[in-house]
């Protein structure tokens, strides 16, 4: 296991390069869109293109979702707190926080949702 703040940096750090890949994407997505006379509706390839951007623009908040979280579970961590399911108080496994690093519940009271 990982010590919390190095898992947190490193999760961190995947993400922000996660972002700035998918960004680059997007972007590149919507820059050679913007260069044909094509329209969606009358492409044949314009639903596929339409598809590509909506599908990266979703990775792309969920990454900044992912971002959101570890920097809350930062703030967790440095209040003492991480660690420590926010629905019942039971510490959340090691292996857990390892797979997930901003998870707030431990496996028991995310499997009653």
């Amino acid at each position: 296991m990982t010590d919390p703040a190095g898992r947190l940096a490193t999760r961190r750090t995947e993400t922000l390069d996660l972002i700035e890949a998918l960004g680059h994407r997007l972007a590149g997505i919507i820059d050679a869109s913007t260069h044909t006379t094509n329209d969606d509706e009358h492409d044949p390839e314009g639903a596929t293109v339409a598809f590509e951007r909506a599908q990266v623009a979703s990775l792309l908040e969920q990454a900044r979702a992912e971002l959101r979280a570890l920097d809350t579970a930062g703030e967790r961590l440095a209040a003492g707190t991480y660690g420590t399911c926010t629905r019942c108080g039971h510490p959340i496994a090691a292996e857990r926080l390892d797979a997930l690093p901003a998870v707030t519940t431990c496996i028991r009271c995310a499997d009653r949702r």
